[in-house]
């Protein structure tokens, strides 16, 4: 992971910053790019960054015994990744993944922690965020252990989808069923019951949205639950 061209950060929760305390901020930052398949953190281990997705795409997973680890949360450019630094805790919970490639805003431990201090804005934004961060995890819990795979995977590609921003993007079949946590043959079945609606197209790896409204009706009401949450918090 190397560091990106600076650009003007493109993160929902920096954009909301006045343009002086978003100023600050960067001073004390660096943009990153993240790299598909990059670990920023294993479960158990120091937080050492904290990452402001501009595009790129982060994913959260808890470790079970026995099993492979599954996705509990998956953080875009709506929130922050490092969540337990704002909350008091240096230690992470989860292993943090790359999902998808990008750029991210990334302040060190210390930094960060001296601007919470001192700025009641981003103070806001992060509760705000972690209000709807805390839904989603609540949400996919309950969607994983009570739906069907088929609706399941829709409801995970609207998520992706909002947050690269592009109806093309590429996932393996061993990585889809790794973050759902279910087996590569179940995910073959769900993604070809959604290929065979026209909602999707699948092809070594390749996906590419053809019917967003589709892909909304056939997913479970999860995903608008969630959205209705964070919609709540923008009034």
């Amino acid at each position: 992971m190397s560091n990106a061209t600076h650009t003007r950060a493109a993160n929902s929760v920096l954009r909301a910053l006045s343009p002086k305390e978003n100023q600050r901020l960067l001073a004390h930052s660096e943009q990153v790019n993240l790299t598909y398949g990059d670990i920023l953190c294993e479960p158990g281990k120091q937080i050492r960054h904290v990452y402001f997705p501009n595009n790129g795409i982060i994913s959260l997973l808890t470790p079970l015994d026995g099993h492979e680890s599954v996705e509990v949360g998956l953080v875009g450019r709506e929130g922050m990744a490092g969540v337990g630094l704002f909350l008091g805790s240096s230690i992470s919970p989860v292993r943090m993944l790359v999902q998808g490639s990008g750029t991210a805003t990334r302040m060190k431990v210390a930094s960060f922690r001296n601007e919470i201090k001192r700025n009641p804005a981003l103070q806001r934004e992060l509760s705000h965020y972690l209000y709807t961060f805390m839904a989603q995890v609540a949400q996919t819990a309950a969607c994983n252990r009570h739906h069907l795979l088929e609706k399941r995977l829709a409801r995970w590609l609207l998520m992706m989808h909002d947050r690269v921003r592009s109806n093309e993007f590429h996932l393996t079949q061993e990585f889809l069923a790794h973050m759902l946590g279910v087996r590569r043959v179940g995910v073959t079945r769900a993604a070809g019951l959604l290929q065979e609606k026209k909602l999707i197209s699948y092809r070594r790896g390749n996906i590419t949205i053809l019917d967003r409204k589709g892909l909304e009706r056939a997913s479970c009401r999860c995903y608008a639950a969630v959205n209705d949450i964070r919609d709540s918090m923008l009034n």
